[in-house]
């Protein structure tokens, strides 16, 4: 949870004013094109940065307090994590085993088999695939509350990607999950709710169920021009034959009603979106809004 969070780093804002709450137990998939400051967030969240304003509380604790026992009950894995290249997997293993009370051997040699792990090969010797792996054993083998995950799925193969999401499906039922990724493809076939960060603001939250039967690309054909354009119909323009937008408020009938009510006698249809387009449309329209001082859709 972040009540009124916000970072600065000198005159650059990296957060201000977020405000959100993941359900426990949820996926929850925070989204955002680069330099929206999901990482920072995950960094004050972990207690790695100190935030300038307002708070933020993981597992009931205030995150600047996060620190010892309390990581007991967190696991982290970034694409930028610093691993003892040094030691071989199971030296890392068993280095952080004493750690965490709740460490489960047979889980832990579970993930290993599933994951193909070398427990005798030095991590520096491994592809960033196999370090990654390594990284979620040790991060998972002790059965975290809350598992965050920073764009640890980027730059990785096909293979080894559905690899890691499968042992997130099959290991953490019952563990809320905080991830940051670009994969949207693949978050779409796990997550159960969404942020979108813009800009170092959380624009929305919502179930991921939710946010996909709201927003729909629809098409007009035969339409006429409207005299309005109502402030949910995003990216209005003319095609050939028509016109075409996203509606980021879609209900069912009424938004048929509306659009013939506005648009004459036209042929008007809605599809559904990934949630790939409806991140390309949202990142358009924060452009957008951008240039005309306007709200969030």
């Amino acid at each position: 949870m972040a009540e009124g969070l916000s970072k600065r780093f000198g005159k650059t804002v990296a957060l201000d004013g977020v405000n959100f709450a993941v359900p426990e137990g949820a996926v929850f998939a925070l989204v955002g094109a680069n330099g929206a400051g999901k990482t920072t967030l995950i960094r004050v969240l972990m207690n790695i940065a100190r935030p300038t304003e307002g708070r933020a509380v993981v597992l009931g604790r205030n995150s600047e307090a996060l620190s010892g026992t309390g990581f007991c009950e967190v696991g982290y894995v970034s694409e930028n994590q610093d691993l003892a290249d040094w030691t071989t997997v199971g030296g890392m293993l068993d280095y952080f085993r004493p750690f965490y009370p709740s460490w489960d051997r047979e889980l832990e040699g579970r993930l290993v088999r599933q994951f193909d792990l070398p427990l005798g090969r030095r991590l520096k010797q491994l592809s960033r695939g196999m370090r990654m792996k390594a990284a979620f054993v040790s991060s998972l083998a002790y059965r975290p509350k809350l598992l965050v995950l920073d764009e640890p799925l980027s730059g990785l193969d096909p293979f080894v990607r559905d690899e890691l999401i499968g042992s997130l499906r099959e290991q953490a039922a019952g563990t809320t999950v905080f991830l940051s990724s670009h994969d949207l493809a693949e978050i779409e076939s796990f997550a159960s709710h969404v942020g979108f960060l813009e800009e170092g603001r959380m624009l929305f939250t919502e179930p991921l169920g939710a946010l996909m039967g709201r927003l729909r690309e629809a098409t007009a054909e035969g339409a006429v021009r409207p005299a309005r354009i109502p402030e949910a119909w995003l990216h209005f323009e003319a095609v050939a034959g028509g016109f075409q937008w996203v509606h980021s408020g879609y209900r069912e009938g009424a938004s048929a009603d509306e659009a013939w009510e506005l648009l004459g006698d036209a042929e008007v249809r809605f599809r559904p979106m990934t949630l790939r387009s409806i991140f390309l449309a949202m990142a358009k329209a924060g452009r957008e809004r951008k240039r005309a001082g306007g709200k969030a859709a």
